[in-house]
Formats: C-alpha cells, sequence, structure tokens
C-alpha cells in the first residue's frame, strides 16, 4: 500500500520543526514507519542547493535563480526520497512543500502564484500531500524570535517581505485549500500537537477504510 505525504507550511517560525518532531515521536511510539525530512533539503544535493539559496554572501539571487533552485532541490527529493518512501508504504513528513514556494517566490518575490507553480508542477511529478498543517501565526511576532541572534538570507528579508508572503498564504488558503488544515499557531506548544496529532489520526482512520 502506497504510504501517506503530510506537509508541515507556515510562516518562519511558527513551530513547524519542533511540531513535526513530536510528531515523529508520536509515530514512533505506535510503531508506524515514517521518513522526516524538510525543504529545500532532504537529500545530498537537496542540502547543497539549500545552503546556496539561504547563504547570506548570494545577495545579488535573482528571484527567478531562486524559484528554480527551490524547485530544483524539490525535484530531486521527489525522485531521491518521498517518491520511493511512499511507494514502500512510510508515512512521510516534511517541513515544507510546494506551497511554501507559492507564497515566498509567487508572492513575495512577485514572480506570479501561476509561473511558479508551473515550474514546480514539473519538478514533483504530480505528487502531492495528503495532508497539510498549516500553521497560523502572524509572522512578525515569530520572526523576531527567530531572527534575535541572526538569520538566513530569507528570514532576514524584513517585515515587509514577510508580511506580503503572509498575505500571500492567505490568498493561497483560499485558492488551493485541498487537503488544507490550518492549525492555531499561538496556542501552547501541546494545544498546537493536540490539533495536529487528531489531523493526522482522521487520516490514518480514512486510510484504514
Amino acid at each position: 500500500m502506497r504510504g501517506l505525504f503530510i506537509a508541515l507550511e507556515g510562516p518562519d517560525g511558527s513551530g513547524k520543526s519542533t511540531i513535526i518532531k513530536l510528531i515523529g515521536n508520536y509515530l514512533k511510539d505506535k510503531g508506524i514507519e515514517f521518513v522526516m525530512t524538510r525543504e529545500p533539503g532532504g537529500t545530498l544535493i537537496g542540502e547543497e542547493i539549500r545552503h546556496i539559496i539561504l547563504d547570506k554572501k548570494n545577495i545579488n539571487m535573482g528571484a527567478e535563480t531562486e524559484a528554480l533552485l527551490y524547485a530544483a532541490s524539490r525535484g530531486q527529493h521527489i525522485h531521491e526520497k518521498i517518491l520511493p518512501s511512499l511507494e514502500s508504504g512510510k508515512i512521510v513528513l516534511c517541513d515544507r512543500f510546494v506551497l511554501s514556494s507559492l507564497a515566498y517566490q509567487g508572492v513575495g518575490r512577485n514572480l506570479g502564484i501561476e509561473e511558479v507553480k508551473s515550474i514546480n508542477d514539473f519538478a514533483i511529478k504530480g505528487v502531492y500531500p495528503d495532508l497539510i498543517l498549516f500553521f497560523h501565526v502572524d509572522p512578525e511576532i515569530t520572526l523576531e524570535r527567530k531572527t534575535q541572534n541572526g538569520g538566513d538570507r530569507l528570514e532576514e528579508e524584513g517585515n515587509d517581505f514577510h508580511r506580503t508572503v503572509y498575505e500571500g498564504y492567505m490568498e493561497l488558503l483560499k485558492m488551493y485549500p485541498k487537503n488544507i488544515k490550518i492549525i492555531d499557531a499561538t496556542k501552547s506548544i501541546e494545544e498546537v500537537l493536540r490539533e495536529s496529532i487528531k489531523e493526522v489520526e482522521d487520516l490514518l482512520t480514512k486510510k484504514r477504510e
């Protein structure tokens, strides 16, 4: 049986990285096979691309280059890790997927949602998450915490950029509601995890049926 693909999305500092580990612990305790991964990255090639994208010295990177690099990393991720894991019946937990590119490059970089979607459609070969957990929180609150000791190239773009990205996410949630569940990330970690686990359990139940 094919596995399940779960992506976690949201503004920088929304708690995705913390919650994905806790969901992983939950699945491990249940004896469910899973793979935990991230974007950009997830593979040796993808992690090298990630370094190029997020390196603060690459200040002259064009928006189109940035979008294509994300799509390239994603294509390798699908080919080398995500698709093989799904075909072997495992659950794939992924920190970010296409929705992030549509928000950050499509809207934040003003490249256009459809334009960014087209290059990612080519990269992902029809593979789409069975569940997207979107962590809803004001980015200005989370960014201050995330960048107080210095952030990566995108995290340090400033409040205006991240506000635009946030507004992009709000637009995208209406445009592409398929399989998206909104989680209130302003709540405590315990409450956020409880809501997230409920959505994962609902998905597992549907698969069993």
